[in-house]
């Protein structure tokens, strides 16, 4: 693990300024989703010559949207939780805006990129659902790599694993360092523990699940399909690696029977399961950019 990629020893601090590898991991997951989409949109798109310019400024906004996104929701759980964390909001509301303290809901980023990106799509004339089913394979291409950064860094982490499956190699599971590095996530009571390897899970987990998305973007019969496909599939593929989490930072409801994500997870996967079902003999024609 390593929290800081490099530090940089600046006379006007009185600390260094330290590059973290999760940073790092996010932006470069999401240029490489950006390259992705955009490589989509010149052959799935409706419209060739203008596609590069609008989809280069809908990634812009979706960028803004799924920051904006995962701070409001991770502040809006911890304010209904009546949460230290939460309390600390409503006592000092400016410290809401201090993400680099930690505090990030991937759903939440999730809603604010895809309503960020939907609302430029729109006033751009570019089909939003076209858009939206194509920037699903981008999008959990980004989080694949990005994924590993809260693995380099140490957040996200799982359970102990109980001392029968001990023995279990990497990517199942992952032994914490001991001493911890500086600026590591896990927390000192793990140091040195064997805890299961969900941060390394969830970056498997994307990267299938994008794999998935290009596969049914290839041979959807509507414009949609993709999103409600994958939306039920990670939905499903959250709530089980929750179960492993160890950290509560997320959130537990119902005496922490559930977390914040299986919450979410539980009514998003059912709704887009129910939407599956209502349009399994629904079939679009085609657009001239899908054929060629």
């Amino acid at each position: 693990m390593h929290p800081y990629l490099f530090s940089l020893p600046l006379p006007w601090l009185d600390a260094p300024f330290h590059v973290r590898s999760f940073g790092a991991l996010v932006a470069l997951g999401f240029l490489a989703g950006a390259h992705v989409l955009q490589r989509l949109a010149a052959r799935y798109g409706d419209d060739p010559e203008h596609d590069e310019d609008h989809f280069a400024q809908i990634i812009m906004w979706v960028l803004f949207g799924v920051f904006g996104g995962a701070r409001l929701m991770y502040v809006a759980v911890e304010m209904l939780r009546g949460s230290p964390t939460g309390e600390g909001y409503i006592q000092q509301p400016w410290t809401m805006f201090f993400f680099w303290q930690g505090g990030l809901v991937m759903y939440g980023g999730f809603l604010g990129g895809v309503l960020a990106g939907i609302h430029k799509a729109r006033k751009l004339g570019v089909r939003w659902l076209n858009a939206v089913d194509m920037a699903m394979v981008a999008a959990f291409f980004a989080q694949a790599i990005g994924r590993i950064g809260c693995l380099m860094v140490g957040d996200d982490y799982g359970r102990v694993v109980p001392e029968k499956y001990a023995d279990l190699p990497f990517p199942l599971v992952i032994r914490v360092p001991d001493p911890l590095p500086e600026g590591s996530l896990f927390g000192s009571q793990n140091a040195g523990e064997i805890l299961w390897a969900t941060q390394t899970w969830m970056s498997l987990n994307a990267l299938a699940l994008s794999g998935v998305a290009f596969f049914i973007l290839k041979r959807r019969r509507y414009t949609g399909q993709v999103l409600l496909w994958t939306v039920a599939l990670y939905a499903l593929g959250r709530y089980a690696i929750e179960a492993f989490r160890g950290d509560s930072i997320r959130g537990l409801w119902f005496d922490g029977a559930m977390s914040t994500s299986q919450l979410i997870s539980a009514v998003a996967g059912s709704l887009a399961l129910v939407l599956i079902f209502m349009n399994r003999r629904r079939s679009d024609p085609p657009s001239e950019a899908a054929r060629a």
